[in-house]
């Protein structure tokens, strides 16, 4: 773009210096007054064409600007075939997936997608909650927002990315009686919460596990 604009300002000066050339040489014979004005039109062309490839050969020569990535981008392009939008695709899906499965006590279902550290957890709630004849209910409004804010690779090759979920939710516990003790049924609340998915570099399994959660 700057060659164009050099080029435009030289045009301008070249019209103003022809404007003083025919002014100047209105007194001159007609065929003297051409003449001079052709070599002077011819030479001042030149220049222009000349400044023109000076301008482009610079920009040529010009490094492009290096792009200032984050940390957190710079691992994920180390993971081979990352793609984000994928991943937070099925970031979303397993989050409501596994929200869902621990509402309904459906430990099969947690058992594919946490670790084993986060299962016994999830377990011991659920079983205490049976103990109990606690029953958990979740309607699942959407999210806000799903935003990757960490990522880490270990020296032995996992991959760990964290991701920041806001969502809408309605959460309730209800007693044996099927009263509310916990939650409201007419309320939707906006919850926070940072996931971290775990993944072997070198594994051809395309599936991340749940290895935490936090508030």
């Amino acid at each position: 773009m700057g060659q164009y604009i050099d080029i435009i300002i030289l045009l301008l000066v070249v019209v103003v210096i022809l404007q003083k050339l025919r002014s100047a040489l209105g007194t001159r014979p007609e065929g003297e007054r051409t003449k001079l004005s052709d070599e002077s039109a011819a030479k001042i062309f030149d220049i222009i064409m000349q400044e023109a490839e000076k301008n482009k050969l610079k920009e040529e020569k010009e490094e492009p600007k290096e792009v200032n990535l984050s940390e957190t981008q710079k691992t994920l392009a180390k993971i081979p075939n990352f793609e984000e939008t994928n991943f937070l695709s099925g970031a979303k899906k397993a989050f409501e997936i596994i929200l869902s499965a621990f509402s309904k006590a459906d430990l099969e279902t947690l058992e594919m997608l946490v670790n084993k550290n986060i299962y016994n957890k999830f377990k011991d709630i659920i079983e205490k909650r049976k103990e109990e004849g606690i029953t958990a209910e979740l309607d699942f409004i959407g999210f806000d927002k799903a935003e990757i804010v960490d990522a880490k690779i270990s020296k032995n090759n996992i991959a760990k990315i964290t991701v920041e979920f806001t969502s809408q939710q309605v959460n309730l516990l209800k007693d044996k009686n099927e009263k509310i003790i916990e939650g409201d049924d007419q309320y939707i609340q906006t919850i926070n919460d940072k996931w971290t998915f775990e993944k072997a570099i070198t594994s051809t399994n395309p599936n991340w596990i749940l290895v935490s959660t936090k508030k």
